[in-house]
């Protein structure tokens, strides 16, 4: 959809909230109000809360583009619609709109969501279940936890809690990385209503970016054991948690020693991931024949083996497409050997490899 269909006191806006908002807003469709369809004023927002979404449909006229915009909620948020009416928690941005200042919408969504946040825990604390009412009792005073009960006829009801973990400033772990949105990592704790012996569901997640330095989905959960809390749960959760990551950064500066031991025996790299050191590419040659080769090293190194694929600088498929080797995972390896040795092993693999290589190329080649 073409950007200049919009108003441009709409795009600005817009343009604005998408830029630089707090979290990660994103446009998940636009439509126009008129007959005519000349002027996309319309558009549905995906804004993220408690680790899933909500959707709100922002309203503009484009007949009276100085007039602020409406906002539709989801048939399951009716209720939040009554509670804003009882409240001034959007007073301020609609009192004071300007249509002609960029970040007005901006702040209209901002206030709107740290209303739903207050909304959805004064919904849930007025639930009559004591196990809910006490695990509320002993995490009230953290900060950022957001809370939300599921509203589906089919399914019993539930409340769903979005902890962050403390004692991790992960915005400040990777140095010369700088993230866009604070990085973090949430417990997920489902409870069903009215079901006191039923422990709840558990679930860590983290930012998507953060899958670069620590994969999630290799984090065991301790137990949640007959009686326990989420008070009593966290601290050993994240005792645990802070250790882990601290093995992951370790991790990187193994990798950046492996890459830096390359470089005696293939040169210095022409690509190289300088942040993380996943990845590294290098030029090598045999005889003639010259030839990439492209490292992948695992979150885990050393304790997993990188991993290689050889590119073609001369062999080319019908395609014109350098011909490559498929992934080479099968040569001499151990974690405890130290990075210049961990390089040797694999030169001297390459350097066998290359002309099992090179055969293939040639009879492949276009």
């Amino acid at each position: 959809m073409a950007i200049d269909t919009v108003p441009p006191l709409i795009a600005a806006q817009l343009s604005y909230l998408v830029s630089h908002c707090p979290f990660s807003v994103k446009v998940e469709q636009m439509w126009s109000g008129s007959k005519n369809h000349t002027s996309m004023d319309r558009f549905t927002l995906i804004v993220p809360y408690c680790l899933d979404v909500v959707r709100w449909d922002v309203i503009y006229n484009a007949m009276y583009p100085l007039a602020g915009p409406d906002v539709i909620f989801r048939p399951e948020d009716e209720e939040f619609q009554s509670y804003l009416v009882t409240t001034a928690a959007i007073r301020n941005s609609l009192v004071t709109w300007n249509s002609r200042d960029p970040t007005k919408l901006m702040s209209l969504i901002v206030e709107l969501r740290e209303a739903y946040v207050a909304y959805q825990k004064k919904r849930i604390g007025e639930v009559d279940d004591v196990r809910l009412k006490f695990e509320i009792s002993t995490i009230i005073m953290r900060e950022g936890i957001e809370m939300y009960m599921s509203k589906d006829s089919e399914k019993p009801e539930e409340v769903k809690f979005a902890v962050p973990l403390r004692d991790l400033d992960l915005n400040k772990l990777v140095a010369g990385y700088t993230w866009r949105y604070p990085q973090k990592i949430h417990l997920q704790v489902i409870f069903p209503i009215g079901k006191k012996a039923q422990p709840p569901r558990l679930k860590l997640i983290s930012t998507s970016e953060l899958k670069a330095l620590f994969s999630i989905d290799d984090f065991r959960l301790p137990p949640w054991l007959d009686g326990m809390c989420m008070a009593e749960y966290l601290p050993s959760l994240e005792e645990m948690l802070v250790s882990q990551i601290k093995d992951a950064l370790s991790s990187i500066e193994t990798r950046k020693r492996f890459i830096t031991a390359l470089a005696p025996l293939f040169g210095r790299p022409i690509e190289v991931d300088s942040i993380f050191c996943r990845r590294a590419t290098f030029l090598a040659s045999t005889a003639s024949f010259a030839f990439l080769v492209h490292f992948s090293l695992p979150l885990h190194f050393p304790k997993q083996k990188p991993t290689m694929v050889l590119q073609s600088s001369q062999h080319l498929n019908p395609q014109g497409v350098p011909l490559k080797s498929p992934v080479l995972a099968d040569f001499p390896w151990s974690p405890r050997w130290d990075p210049s040795e961990m390089a040797d092993r694999i030169f001297d693999f390459i350097a066998d490899e290359a002309l099992n290589f090179k055969k293939f190329c040639s009879n492949n080649q276009l």
